[in-house]
């Protein structure tokens, strides 16, 4: 009984609460508005991956990178 408790409180944490911005961006009836959060991520993530090659080429030109012998 305890374990279907804490199903039903991850559920009402999820569903009434966690999720509400993400349902007004559905029915906001603007594409780019219901689509802004996924180009967020999408700058985050072209800046991560940038970031990730910027200090692997460095890694790599000064020979510190941990290459199997």
């Amino acid at each position: 009984m305890i374990a279907l408790n804490i199903f039903h409180a991850i559920d009402d944490l999820f569903t009434k609460g966690l999720f509400l911005p993400f349902k007004a961006l559905r029915f906001s009836g603007s594409w780019w508005g219901s689509n802004a959060i996924n180009f967020v991520f999408v700058v985050v993530a072209l800046v991560y991956f940038a970031y990730w090659m910027k200090e692997s080429k460095k890694f790599k030109d000064t020979d510190t990178e941990d290459l199997p012998k």
